[in-house]
């Protein structure tokens, strides 16, 4: 049933994909300041930072459960950069900020660049990543109520921000988010 939900999810937001972008490259100005808190290597380095920074930390502190967190982040994270390559070397989805000014944005599927790493959309692979890291912190440390909170409310901004940088239409984002969860929760976590 979940894998159902996120299908006509995904498949929804595809068909509202072309709808959408407009707006958010007509207002993409509007939101320069932000955008500019959430560069591409800005949050790359912000969810590198986390798993980074519960290692250097746990280490510090002789914390084993904490070293151990940050291990299952950089597993969730590899793991879900995986199959997010796997998808996108399929797909090869252009971006919307490859899209000409004034064209549609239809016919986006298997027109875009011929590497996954660069030039391919579907799906982010920011939002995988940092929904696996935030999955991991949210799960381990539950019992503090604020931080699955601040975890997804993390990946959540990151996420969106691709889309307002005009990087990703929100379906790539959409899927990104439940692939880096999904593999976290039941490839990652499950075991342990």
């Amino acid at each position: 049933m979940p894998t159902l939900a996120v299908t006509g999810l995904t498949a929804g937001l595809i068909v509202a994909d072309p709808h959408a972008m407009p707006y958010f490259r007509s207002h993409q100005r509007n939101l320069d300041d932000v955008n500019d808190i959430f560069d591409s290597y800005i949050t790359t380095g912000e969810v590198i930072a986390v798993p980074a920074s519960l290692m250097l930390a746990g280490y510090i502190r002789h914390d084993d459960y904490q070293v151990d967190t940050a291990m299952l982040a950089g597993e969730a994270y590899v793991d879900s950069a995986i199959v997010d390559l796997a998808i996108k070397a399929v797909t090869r989805r252009e971006r919307p900020s490859d899209v000409r000014v004034g064209a549609p944005f239809t016919n986006t599927f298997f027109s875009g660049g011929k590497s996954p790493f660069k030039g391919s959309s579907f799906p982010s692979g920011h939002a995988a990543g940092v929904f696996s890291v935030a999955t991991v912190v949210a799960s381990r440390y539950h019992k503090h109520a604020w931080i699955p909170w601040l975890a997804y409310g993390f990946a959540t901004a990151i996420s969106f921000s691709r889309v307002t940088t005009v990087s990703h239409f929100p379906s790539d984002v959409f899927l990104g988010a439940a692939l880096g969860y999904t593999i976290t929760r039941y490839q990652v976590l499950i075991p342990r």
